[in-house]
């Protein structure tokens, strides 16, 4: 019997053997994800950024806090064992809740808008998952008040039911330690994070972590044009999963060293460039950091260890992001982004609509300084 031929060619250079543990449980699946060197084109080769690639969870990075904050209920007995789950979601942490749902045994109702794209709602149902879609934005808090509100109904006429309310839950936060040991233990020494901001939740805990390692980490948030989180107007945002119309709790305002705003075609470019050189992707919120994680990269001082977060991956972005007929019909394709960001003194200088960046973050709603005059 002859060899294969393939019995003798080596073992590509970086794949992954086959691990010697099998997963018993899909939650085990969850975390030790991959970190990839990105330079070309978002910086020289040489001065670019590690890439933590939460995309290779099962559903993204929301599958971490979705299982904390569930186990976390239960163990404080805010969660009844089988009762159900209610939460407000554009799609990721709904991923991450019927993974939760499906380790501790709860339904799990997922509440969201005409946004979602219409694969998400289908794997969301076929993991078990109940979607529920509000019809009309709220007049002044958009889509996410309009959940928001569908969520409380339904809280108020379930009796037992439980929502994980990830705008501000502290455990939102506390999920990414984990995350945090990883990447020092992946990288050894992080300089700057970059990461993008919705919830608040990973910014908050992977921070409070790199920071008790590395006191002077720089961490730089980034954020969607039309987002009220850093004092900007709201406004209607063609970007899922990065920003927000409300001021999340979890945000940690006085953890940030500056906050970049990137506009959708910006996003665009980013992610298509990473998917055509580097071979992975994501949606709004990884191109977005991705662009500015190459700035960091072209700006800070050569030998600078730069970090940053790509929540998810293109999956469920193929009929938005990745398709040329909704990006022509959108105006997203055909604009690369400038060489750097607009600069403005103050967060709430004026409207934004391009990458800007601000170097004074502050509270929109002062809660900081509200916090300290109480201490």
């Amino acid at each position: 019997m002859h060899p294969s031929p393939s019995a003798h060619l080596p073992e590509p250079s970086g794949t992954r053997t086959s691990r010697l543990l099998t997963a018993r449980r899909p939650s085990h699946l969850v975390g030790d994800t991959p970190v990839l060197w990105v330079d070309t084109p978002f910086a020289p080769p040489g001065r670019g950024f590690h890439a933590k690639l939460e995309g290779a969870n099962p559903g993204g990075l929301k599958d971490r806090p979705a299982l904390h904050m569930v186990r976390e209920a239960r163990r404080r007995g805010d969660l009844a064992p089988g009762a159900p789950v209610v939460e407000s979601s554009s799609g990721t942490l709904g991923l991450g809740l019927a993974l939760a749902g499906l380790t501790y045994g709860h339904p799990v109702t997922v509440v969201s808008d005409p946004g979602m794209e219409p694969a998400v709602a289908r794997l969301l149902t076929a993991r078990g998952a109940r979607v529920l879609q509000v019809t009309a934005p709220h007049p002044e808090g958009g889509w996410q008040e309009a959940r928001r509100a569908r969520v409380a109904e339904l809280l108020a006429r379930t009796p037992g039911a439980y929502c994980p309310d990830q705008y501000r839950n502290p455990d939102n936060a506390a999920a990414y330690q984990p995350l945090a040991a990883e990447l020092i233990a992946q990288l050894g020494r992080i300089d700057v994070l970059v990461a993008a901001v919705g919830t608040g939740g990973h910014s908050a805990g992977l921070s409070a972590v790199l920071r008790a390692a590395f006191p002077r980490l720089t961490l730089i948030g980034v954020d969607s044009v039309g987002s009220a989180i850093f004092g900007q107007p709201a406004a209607p945002r063609l970007m899922r999963g990065l920003g927000s119309s409300v001021h999340p709790d979890n945000v940690d305002y006085a953890a940030f060293a500056e906050v970049h705003w990137v506009a959708p075609a910006e996003a665009v470019w980013a992610c298509r460039q990473l998917a055509r050189r580097h071979y992975v992707s994501g949606g709004w919120s990884v191109g977005a950091v991705a662009l500015v994680a190459g700035w960091a990269a072209r700006t800070y001082p050569a030998g600078t260890r730069i970090a940053a977060v790509f929540p998810d991956g293109p999956h469920r972005y193929l009929t938005t992001v990745y398709d040329d007929g909704w990006c022509r019909e959108h105006g997203l394709l055909g604009r690369t982004p400038p060489p750097g960001p607009d600069d403005i003194a103050e967060p709430d200088a004026r409207a934004v609509t391009r990458w800007t960046r601000c170097a004074r973050v502050r509270d929109p709603l002062a809660r900081d300084r509200a916090k300290a005059g109480a201490r």
